[in-house]
C-alpha cells in the first residue's frame, strides 16, 4: 500500500527506520547513491530510486549530485530532480535552479518545475529573477514563475505563519511544498466555481484546487476531474498531480481520459500516469501498460516508472530505505 501522497513526485519517507539509516549515511555512502543517479547507463526507474533516496538524506552533498544530472537526456529525470530540490527547501539548491531556469536549451518542463522550485523554497532573493521570467515566451515557464512570485510576495504578508499554523494543526494531510496556499474553507460547489473560471488569476484558482485537494471526499475529486478541461495546461498537470495525491479511485476516468487525449500537452499526460499509478487499481495498471510504449518519450517513462513503483512498493522492501541498508552491509 502506497503512503498517502507518495506517487507521483514522493513525498519525504515516513519510515523512522529510514530517518535513522539517513543520520548514518556517510560521504561515501551518498556517493555511491549519486553515481547510479548520474549513470544514464543504468534502467531509469533505479535511477529515480536513487534520487529518492537522496532527496531524503538532504544536505549539500545530496544537493550537489541531484544537480549534476540535470545534463541528462531524460526530460523526466530532469523535470524530477527539480522537483525534489524545490521540495528540500535547501537554499543551496537556488544556484542549480536558477541556471536551469534560465537555459532556454531545457525542455519547457524542466524549466518550469525548476520555477516552481525556487517559489518552493521561499527565498525573496530569487523574486526579481522570477518575475523577469514571469515574462518568458514560453507559456507554462511565465505562468509557473508568476505563481511564484505570488507564493513568495503571500510569504512576506504573514503567509508563513498560516502555514506553520496550519502545520501544527495538521490541517494539511499532505506533506509536499505547494505552489499556492490552500483557500479558506468553502463548500465543494464554491471551490469547484472558482478552480474552473479562466477569468479569475491563476493563483486563487491554484489555491481552489489545493483547498479540495485537502477536503479529500469524492465530490472534491469529482470536480478537480472537472478541471483536466481547463485552458492552462500547466493547470491540467497540477490537476493530475493532485490527483495523484489524493489517490482516490473516483479520479481514474478523468486521468485515464488525460492520458489518453490525443493531442494533450504531454505535461499533462505524464503527470495523468503518474497519479494512475499512485492510485494503483487493476484499471490503471491496464492503462499504463498499454501507455508505456508511447510515442511521446516523457509519457512513455512516467508509465514505466510508475509501474515500477508500484511493484517496488508492493514488494516485501519497505520504500527506499533498501537502497541505504543494502549500502550499510
Amino acid at each position: 500500500m502506497l503512503l498517502k501522497g507518495q506517487f507521483p513526485h514522493f513525498q519525504p519517507n515516513l519510515n523512522p527506520k529510514f530517518h535513522l539509516l539517513s543520520r548514518m549515511a556517510s560521504v561515501e555512502q551518498v556517493d555511491t547513491i549519486g553515481q547510479v543517479l548520474v549513470n544514464p547507463g543504468l534502467n531509469l526507474t533505479r535511477r529515480f530510486r536513487a534520487l529518492f533516496t537522496l532527496r531524503s538524506l538532504g544536505g549539500s552533498e545530496a544537493i550537489s549530485w541531484i544537480s549534476k544530472a540535470f545534463t541528462d537526456e531524460s526530460a523526466l529525470l530532469k523535470h524530477e530532480l527539480a522537483y525534489c530540490l524545490g521540495q528540500m527547501q535547501d537554499k543551496q539548491a537556488i544556484p542549480t535552479l536558477t541556471a536551469v531556469l534560465k537555459d532556454t536549451q531545457q525542455e519547457p518542463m524542466v524549466r518550469h518545475e525548476a520555477g516552481e522550485a525556487l517559489g518552493a523554497i521561499g527565498d525573496p532573493v530569487v523574486l526579481d529573477l522570477l518575475k523577469e521570467y514571469s515574462q518568458d515566451p514560453v507559456i507554462e515557464v511565465a505562468e509557473t514563475c508568476q505563481l511564484a512570485v505570488r507564493r513568495l510576495e503571500w510569504l512576506q504578508n504573514g503567509g508563513e505563519k498560516q502555514l506553520e499554523e496550519e502545520k501544527s494543526m495538521d490541517k494539511n494531510p499532505y506533506l509536499s511544498v505547494d505552489p499556492a496556499p490552500p483557500a479558506a474553507s468553502k463548500s465543494v460547489s464554491e471551490l469547484r466555481s472558482v478552480l474552473l473560471d479562466d477569468t479569475l488569476p491563476l493563483f486563487e484558482r491554484y489555491r481552489a484546487m489545493f483547498a479540495l485537494r485537502n477536503l479529500g471526499s469524492e465530490d472534491a475529486v469529482l470536480a478537480l476531474g472537472d478541471g483536466l478541461q481547463c485552458s492552462s495546461a500547466l493547470f491540467r498537470h497540477e490537476i493530475g498531480y493532485v490527483l495523484g495525491q489524493m489517490q482516490h479511485p473516483a479520479a481514474v476516468p478523468s486521468l485515464s481520459a488525460a492520458l489518453e487525449r490525443p493531442g494533450e500537452n504531454p505535461m499533462v499526460r505524464h503527470e495523468a500516469a503518474e497519479a494512475l499509478g499512485s492510485i494503483g487499481k487493476d484499471d490503471c495498471l491496464t492503462v499504463l501498460q498499454r501507455y508505456r510504449g508511447d510515442e511521446e518519450r516523457v509519457v512513455k517513462e512516467s508509465c514505466e516508472v510508475a509501474l515500477d513503483m508500484l511493484e517496488y512498493e508492493n514488494s516485501e522492501q519497505f520504500q527506499y530505505a533498501d537502497e541505504l541498508v543494502r549500502l550499510q552491509g
